[in-house]
């Protein structure tokens, strides 16, 4: 009989490779809120494996443990992959809290076409982390009269 998750992780997470992952936790949290939720150690302090909470979402932070992963400060600042977070509100206060703490904001806050605001950020290491909230609900109808594209399928 299958077991349950006793971690309560969420349908769907990220795993995000530091060459630095302890400083990454400390930054994490201090620039974007995450919160770090389990933290594991060998018996000379090497970070094995770490997992951190955003509501009801999570990331496991993680060093570049094997020749197909690295972080971007190791492969010329390139990304694969950009890990979206949706705020409940005050996106323009967290945007100040990361810059306060040292990161590049890529795109400012700004509203799009489809009723969210939107910011970008570039972490010490080079990962790009996008944050956004719903500001209106919109149609598909309006989202296309107000950007000039088709769209097929919306959300409900």
């Amino acid at each position: 009989m299958p077991v349950g998750d006793p971690f309560k992780h969420a349908v769907l997470g990220s795993g995000v490779f530091y060459r630095n992952p302890r400083a990454a936790l400390a930054w994490l949290q201090a620039a974007f809120g995450f919160e770090p939720s389990m933290v594991v150690s060998d018996t000379d302090g090497q970070l094995i494996h770490a997992e951190m909470r955003f509501g009801d979402g999570y990331i496991i932070v993680d060093s570049e443990w094997a020749g197909h992963i690295a972080s971007p400060a190791s492969v010329g600042g390139k990304n694969t992959q950009s890990v979206y977070i949706r705020l409940k509100d005050d996106i323009d206060a967290h945007c100040e809290k990361a810059r306060a703490a040292g990161a590049e904001i890529l795109e400012e806050p700004a509203d799009h076409f489809y009723g969210e605001r939107q910011y970008r950020a570039r972490d010490p290491e080079g990962h790009v982390w996008t944050f956004t909230q719903t500001m209106r609900v919109v149609s598909k109808d309006e989202a296309e009269q107000m950007s000039g594209l088709r769209i097929e399928g919306w959300h409900r």
